[in-house]
């Protein structure tokens, strides 16, 4: 079974909402939105040529997917603009669903990581834009 396989089936049935692997390691999350991928970027961990298996992920996940160097992700739900982010990037990328943005956790609108990354394509002003929402959101 290749790795994408094995990590497609151990993500659906942890019921996670983010896992990576290399084949023989594996990093799981439960929370919600982009703070795990974020924080992978500040630990410095090398994770290029891993599988990522993400719940929902737009533009803004697909910008750190990018940065962390993923060689693969899967998306259970995918917004249209991550996935032109990752086809643009190289990045391998598999979907259950597209969708033509990542809604709110009201429904009423855009999530607002979607919000901060739509007008902006390269992922290095994405990461910058996450980072400064992510400080709005917690003060």
């Amino acid at each position: 079974m290749t790795e994408m396989c094995e990590l497609k089936k151990r993500f659906a049935a942890g019921g996670y909402t983010l896992m990576l692997t290399n084949g023989r390691e594996y990093l799981t999350s439960f929370e919600r939105g982009v703070s795990p991928l974020v924080k992978l970027l500040d630990s410095g961990r090398d994770l290029r040529g891993w599988y990522a298996a993400d719940k929902v992920a737009g533009k803004a996940a697909a910008a750190l997917y990018v940065l962390l160097g993923v060689s693969s992700v899967y998306a259970a739900t995918l917004s249209e603009s991550a996935l032109a982010m990752l086809r643009s990037r190289g990045t391998a990328v598999s979907y259950d669903n597209v969708v033509p943005y990542i809604v709110n956790r009201s429904g009423t609108g855009l999530c607002p990581m979607e919000e901060v990354s739509k007008d902006l394509s390269e992922p290095e002003d994405i990461l910058a834009a996450v980072r400064r929402r992510l400080r709005g959101l917690t003060s």
